[in-house]
Parts: structure tokens; sequence; C-alpha cells
């Protein structure tokens, strides 16, 4: 299975803050860093280091052919990627605080001039069967959506950042649907339901809402639940880490499930696997270079199974 991911590619600038700015306040960073990311970028990265075949559908400006250079060492085909040197390529300001918390500002850039024919263009290649990753931070979404169900794609949809436009979504063909609480939470209200507070409560109603997909709904220090569509629940403890960085953990932990399912996993082992790694990914600075290979979440894994059946014994 190949994954088509029409996603954001964005310089970031991370800056390390004691505390997030307040309104009217003017504070001095204790850090800056620049690392390639995007929701888009970040992903792409994480399904090349889970081992998946991924292809970037998307655009940059003038000033970011290093970024898709740098997605070419991952292994990620860029050839769908448009150069358009009208437009910047997209950027990122973010605040990381000692708790490794974040706060993000994003400027689209070249992502918002993804063009819907490209796109379609793109999907040309794509076999049924093949896989359709998008996020909330490109054009061209739901006649990208169209488009793979038309060819016999799977569609998989991670609505973050959630707004308005979600909700003009064909969300009638998405086969995986990823979401933090709060994602879940607002997607709900955008579709006139009621928000339940308690997470399981909102997974239920996703899945009456979108029966027919599979709603993976992660929960930070909670762990994460996910419903299959014929109903079957899932639930996977956090692992316990210390973090230093939150920014791309979603985006590993998307990367990582979606590439572990596309190599035939059951959902409770990928759930474990993508939780593994977008847990070592919290522990490290910056957003797609924290993101974790294959081989060292799965040896992670074996280490902490190896420790949990000596304290047993």
């Amino acid at each position: 299975m190949t994954i088509f991911n029409l996603g954001s590619i964005n310089i970031d600038h991370v800056y390390a803050v004691d505390h997030f700015v307040r309104p009217g306040e003017t504070m001095s960073c204790l850090g800056l860093a620049s690392y390639a990311g995007g929701k888009g970028f970040n992903q792409s990265v994480a399904l090349a280091r889970a081992g998946a075949k991924a292809v970037h559908i998307g655009a940059v400006g003038a000033d970011g052919r290093a970024l898709l250079a740098a997605l070419e060492r991952e292994g990620v085909d860029v050839a769908a990627v448009a150069v358009d040197p009208a437009a910047p390529t997209g950027h990122a300001v973010i605040q990381v605080d000692p708790q490794g918390r974040n706060c993000i500002i994003i400027a689209p850039g070249a992502n918002a001039a993804v063009a819907a024919d490209a796109v379609r263009a793109a999907l040309a290649a794509a076999a049924p069967g093949d896989l359709l990753l998008a996020q909330n931070e490109t054009a061209a979404i739901a006649e990208a959506m169209r488009a793979a169900k038309a060819r016999g794609m799977q569609v998989a949809l991670n609505p973050a950042p959630m707004d308005g436009r979600v909700g003009t979504l064909p969300l009638e063909l998405v086969d995986v649907l990823i979401v933090n609480a709060i994602e879940g939470a607002e997607l709900l209200k955008l579709r006139g339901a009621e928000a339940p507070e308690a997470p399981t409560a909102a997974l239920e109603a996703l899945h009456g809402l979108f029966p027919e997909a599979q709603i993976v709904m992660t929960l930070g220090e909670n762990g994460v639940a996910a419903v299959d569509a014929d109903g079957a629940v899932s639930q996977t403890a956090a692992f316990r880490v210390q973090a230093v960085d939150t920014t791309a953990a979603g985006d590993t932990f998307a990367g990582f499930f979606l590439a572990s399912r596309a190599r035939g996993a059951g959902m409770a082992a990928a759930l474990r696997l993508a939780s593994a790694a977008a847990a070592i990914g919290v522990t490290r600075p910056g957003a797609s270079p924290s993101v974790p290979s294959i081989r060292e979440v799965e040896a992670w894994l074996a280490a902490r199974d190896g420790e949990r059946t000596c304290n047993e014994h």
C-alpha cells in the first residue's frame, strides 16, 4: 500500500519560553531553533520512519527547496510537491514552555495555494486500496477526498487545526478519523451534536455520526482510545516519559498508526506502536527531528516489556 499525504510543509521557528506570552506582554525567549515542520511534513517523515511507502502532495515557495530535499532523504516521494515562486513557504511560530507544552501560530503561505488539479493528477498514480491522508493545513482537501474515493482509495483525515472548514468537508468519505479529545468535541459541535465531557462518550458519539469509519482519539496522558467500524473499542494507556517538546506528538502517532495498519497490524497493536513512537518523540526537541525510527520504537518496546517481565518475577 502507498500512502499519499496531502499535507502542509512549513518552516518552524521554535521559541523556548519560561511561560506562554500573555496579552500585552513582551519577553525574551530562552532559546530559538528552526526546524522543518508542518503537520503534513511531520506525518510524511513519521510514515517513512515507520516503514511506509509515502508520497507527499503539497506546495512550497522558492525558499522551501531544502525542505523537499529533507523529505527525499527520508525516502518520501516529493514529485507531486509544487514549487510556487509567487508564495512563501508556510511557517509556524511555536512557543514551548518548560513542561514541553506548546502554543502555535501558523502562516499558511504556499500551503494555501495547493491546486485541486495538481492533487487530482498526483492521485492518478494511486491504485485501489492505497490511502489518502489529509490534515487541515492545505487547500484542495475536499477535492482530494472525492478524487481518492473515485479511485477506490481509503481516506484518512486528521482534521487539525480544527476550524469551521472541517464541517464543509465530505466527512462521509472518511475511512479513518484521527482526532484528539478537543478536536473530537469540536467536530461533534460542527455536526450539530452534543459533545459529552467524557472522552469515551465523545468517541461513541463520533461513531454514531460516522458508523463506517475507524475513529481514533488521542487522550494525552490518558492514552488513546479507538473504535472500529464494527463498534469494537480498543484502549491503550499512555507511556510515562519526561516531556521536552510535544509539538509533533500527534503527527508521530498518526504516521506510525497508519503505517502499522497498512502492514496489516490489528488495532490494538497499531495503537501501542504509535503511542510508543509518540512517547519517544516528546522526549526530544523539535518537530520532525524528534520522530523515531521503527527499529528504535520496537527496541524501546522490547526493553520495556523485558523490564516488566523481570519485575513480575
